[in-house]
């Protein structure tokens, strides 16, 4: 696969726009920060500005996709995020650049990448055999793995040694770079009939709305697909509460520097690294099903660990890198493998909307569950708080092991074509 001139331009163009994507999710608040002078109230509503159209698009996003050649939206919104961060690297250096235009920007970027990620994952399905998906989705979200180890990293290092406008205006590089990278894919998507090169005329367009509804429907119609949604769910949910907790018990439990904290947390990423290779072997080996449901305990359960740490000891700081790095490794196994069971059992026309769906129900309850974290930290205390909420990530796996997802093997079943109404 890796000799696929077209898939090679896929993952590098992906590659460069991940690395983008996440060097500017720090860059911005930096940028609001050290530039601008922005408050920690203006600094919150800058990033919930940013993630909102994690909520408010996702599921039009999916309907669009599935409109569209999935090639065209990746090289529209990289060439429209290249020129809103160097608009504002620009009007930065110029010291043209507000609050309230830093907001557009950072809602902008927001809402195009949210169409960026489901159109990668639609293309991959367009442009590879399915018997290589998982390859394909292994090498796609290790790089996703690596931007967001890197990403962070580089946008930090660049603000700090030279401007925020000049890392934003690096952050614009990487989404040229993709830009040039996805424009030289020559391979024809294999585009399904009801997915036209350009949009039909809305005479004759199906609206929005009914494609969305189509796509719910469709998701909830399928065991497989409606089982992974309830287990997204339900580890947004518990992962978003746990992080509430364990941001606050690192420092104020442990006594841990923030140096320290960001060392713990980073060890997630060579995790994710591992997890991306291993997502390429085990399912194929030991069954999709098995593989789910095994890593999902093992990740989440790492997670268990930590609330019977004490002090900020060298093997307190180690045993939470090895957390992090088994956690890091398993959630990414998990997540790659139900990847590629949705990009399998789904048709080609649904591709978007499936992703968009299964992202808009687990992303959608992050919100309640960082409130629930902080409202259990509050009441019953940090040590209490951490342990009640990464049990309740247990309840993923046990959502897995109760359904269909369970019980696939190691080859994953064919697409079932949705009953359409009219």
């Amino acid at each position: 696969m890796r000799r696929d001139t077209g898939f090679r331009r896929l993952w590098a163009g992906q590659t460069a726009s991940q690395l983008g994507e996440h060097t500017t999710l720090v860059v911005l608040p930096l940028f609001a920060v050290l530039t601008l002078d922005a408050g920690a109230g203006q600094l919150g509503v800058l990033r919930a500005v940013g993630q909102a159209p994690i909520l408010l698009l996702s599921l039009l996003a999916g309907a669009w996709v599935d409109r569209w050649r999935a090639r065209t939206v990746m090289v529209l919104t990289d060439a429209a995020r290249a020129v809103a961060l160097g608009a504002a690297a620009v009007a930065g250096l110029l010291g043209l650049l507000g609050l309230p235009a830093l907001f557009v920007v950072a809602f902008t970027v927001g809402a195009l990448s949210v169409l960026f990620d489901v159109a990668y994952q639609a293309s991959l399905v367009r442009m590879v055999r399915r018997d290589q998906l998982v390859r394909g989705n292994s090498a796609l979200e290790g790089s996703r793995s690596a931007a967001q180890i890197g990403g962070p990293a580089l946008g930090g290092a660049l603000v700090s040694l030279l401007s925020a406008p000049v890392a934003a205006a690096a952050g614009a590089l990487s989404f040229a770079v993709s830009f040039v990278s996805l424009r030289r894919i020559r391979r024809p998507e294999s585009v399904p009939e009801r997915v036209a090169p350009v949009p039909e005329r809305p005479e004759h367009a199906a609206p929005v709305r009914g494609r969305i509804r189509e796509g719910l429907r469709f998701v909830a119609g399928n065991a497989w697909l409606r089982a992974a949604c309830l287990a997204s769910a339900a580890f947004q949910l518990s992962f978003a509460a746990t992080m509430t907790v364990y941001l606050l018990f690192l420092p104020r439990e442990l006594g841990l520097t923030g140096a320290t904290v960001g060392l713990a947390l980073a060890a997630s990423g060579p995790g994710a690294l591992l997890g991306s290779v291993l997502a390429a072997r085990l399912p194929g080996r030991s069954g999709h099903g098995v593989v789910l449901v095994s890593a999902a305990v093992l990740g989440n359960g790492a997670l268990l660990c930590v609330p019977a740490l004490h002090g900020s000891s060298t093997a307190t700081i180690l045993a939470l890198l090895a957390v992090n790095f088994v956690f890091g490794t398993f959630s990414q196994l998990v997540n790659v493998t139900v990847m590629s069971v949705r990009q399998a059992v789904t048709p080609d026309g649904m591709q978007g909307r499936a992703a968009a769906t299964i992202t808009f129900v687990g992303m959608g309850f992050t919100p309640l569950g960082s409130l629930l974290g902080g409202l259990l930290a509050q009441e019953w205390g940090l040590r209490t708080g951490l342990l009640v909420t990464a049990a309740g990530m247990m309840l993923s796996p046990v959502l897995m092991a109760a359904s269909p997802l369970a019980r696939l093997g190691r080859v994953l079943p064919a697409p079932r074509e949705p009953r359409h109404t009219e």
